[in-house]
């Protein structure tokens, strides 16, 4: 199988944001003399999102009516190869809302995956950056191989559906062997419908692609808001083009130190202590706890149900079934925000009184599935970049023998996170490096906000990355909070730092506490 889908996306634009993206494929231009950094974007209203992006309307009005805009940007298929064959990418803006003498440049957002599109992530949450758009232009894309942008397409949505059906936690050779020929037959999928895009998605190429934008945007720096993989991508950036950083932010932070074995171990252990703290926040409440009467009660039961469904699964939405998967990948989505734990809560009640339908859409909206049956790219894409990036390849024996590392670290989540070290094993392309370089020397600071209660991007990867970023360029901030990133908790403390950096250039003392 593929990397569960919530290996490095970016929630809580999950929910908001997994359900939309755009699509289009290789442009087939060939760029010959034409100079790419002085292409002239031609911005237009936006369309509405296609499947690849998930479907649904197109972005609302800003505040005050003023209209999304939306262009596209070439850029080099292969960056080897620059006056080669051109891709398309999707970009969207808001104008800034401020005094025009007081616009400092674009502010362009990456909002994670690998494999989130942009395009739908920023008009989700585009009231939230308000402040920022008084001196920016707020900008995002869908990276290459995401949405619009020669997107990466494997199976088709009957595929997919079986395809999430499966038992991604193998207890017997016949089910290890069911799951290792199903990978075989979403990866040959991969490689036969995306073939040529696949070997220039690396987060490399998309880093090459930022710095073409900032030209193109006509900046001189690059300014930049990065969550969950979206830092990793700035990292990477950071390393390639150090002296073109202008005020950039990092939040729910990537650990650049890793390997996918120690991210995916890491994972185990960040979710074990979402749940943990989603229990112990259930039987704080006044009322009674509807899922458990004590914190180990709660999770207890969860296992249980978990145990019942590998076996009997539940009615979901017709026609499928609530797997152990579906829920386990339900559970999971859930836990990426405080605001989502009151749909935990119903969708286990539900569960527990055997309807599985609120788990599944919850797991349903982790895979970018539409209320419709549709699925975007989210993962063709995240699984097609995670295995351009990685190059480690586990083996079935491998995975295996690390089981009881991954159980001691979640006896819910373990299991998951370990089989689904098996994603890139056949992958068609060879993966770059054991883990990214991100080492800056040179830059402008960065701004590197870690939360302590965060379950996809541990809390110390925010001070591993600070540390790899070199001394003087990564600034850490640490959030003491619950849910993946800070910044869209709405906590004072974060915002104002934020604030502090991007709109005034006032880099916080490091080593901050926000609580």
């Amino acid at each position: 199988m593929p990397k569960p889908s919530w290996m490095r996306t970016a929630a809580p634009t999950a929910t908001a944001v997994l359900l939309c993206a755009l699509a289009a494929g290789c442009g087939g231009d060939d760029a010959g003399d034409e100079d790419l950094e002085g292409q002239k974007l031609s911005w237009r209203d936006c369309p509405a999102p296609s499947q690849e992006q998930g479907g649904g309307d197109g972005p609302s009005p800003l505040p005050g009516g003023d209209e999304w805009q939306c262009a596209t940007m070439k850029a080099p298929l292969d960056w080897d190869e620059p006056e080669g064959e051109t891709i398309d990418l999707a970009l969207i803006r808001a104008r800034a809302s401020g005094d025009e003498r007081k616009r400092i440049g674009s502010l362009v957002f990456n909002f994670g995956g690998p494999g989130g599109s942009g395009i739908t992530a920023l008009p989700a949450f585009g009231a939230d950056y308000a402040k920022l758009r008084t001196r920016y232009d707020l900008v995002s894309f869908d990276p290459r191989g995401v949405g619009r942008s020669a997107p990466v397409v494997c199976q088709d949505d009957q595929q997919l559906d079986v395809y999430f059906q499966q038992d991604a936690t193998p207890d017997d050779r016949a089910e290890r062997t069911e799951l290792l020929e199903n990978t075989e037959e979403f990866n040959e999928a991969c490689e036969k419908n995306s073939e040529k895009v696949l070997p220039h998605v690396r987060t490399t190429d998309a880093a090459r692609d930022l710095d073409l934008m900032r030209q193109v945007l006509g900046d001189a720096k690059l300014h930049y808001f990065g969550i969950s993989y979206g830092t990793e991508l700035g990292g990477v950036y950071a390393h390639l083009f150090p002296k073109k950083v202008g005020r950039a932010v990092f939040d729910a932070v990537v650990d650049p130190t890793q390997t996918p074995e120690e991210g995916s171990l890491g994972q185990a252990r960040g979710f074990q202590l979402a749940l943990g703290n989603y229990a112990e926040d259930c039987v704080s409440k006044a009322e009674d706890c509807p899922v458990g009467d004590t914190a180990q009660d709660v999770e207890d039961r969860i296992a249980k149900l978990l145990k019942d469904l590998d076996s009997k699964p539940l009615p979901g939405i017709f026609p499928r079934e609530l797997t152990q998967t579906a829920a386990t990948n339900g559970i999971a989505q859930a836990l990426y925000s405080k605001d989502f734990w009151e749909y935990l809560t119903e969708g286990l009640q539900q569960a527990y009184d055997g309807d599985g339908q609120v788990l599944m859409l919850l797991s349903d909206s982790m895979n970018g599935r539409n209320e419709n049956g549709e699925y975007s790219n989210i993962t063709a894409a995240n699984v097609s970049v995670n295995c351009a990036d990685d190059k480690p390849r586990y083996s079935p024996e491998y995975v295996a023998q690390k089981l009881p590392e991954f159980r001691s670290a979640s006896g819910l989540f373990g299991d998951y996170l370990a089989w689904g070290m098996l994603g890139c094993t056949d992958w068609p392309v060879p993966g770059a490096a054991d883990h990214p370089d991100v080492s800056a020397p040179g830059s402008a600071p960065i701004l590197v906000i870690g939360n302590t209660g965060d379950p996809a991007t541990p809390y110390e990867g925010a001070r591993r990355m600070a540390e790899a970023l070199g001394k003087g360029v990564g600034v850490e901030l640490t959030y003491k909070g619950q849910g993946h990133g800070a910044y869209d908790s709405k906590n004072t403390c974060v915002q104002d730092a934020v604030h502090g950096y991007l709109l005034d250039g006032k880099v916080p003392k490091a080593g901050t506490v926000c609580s």
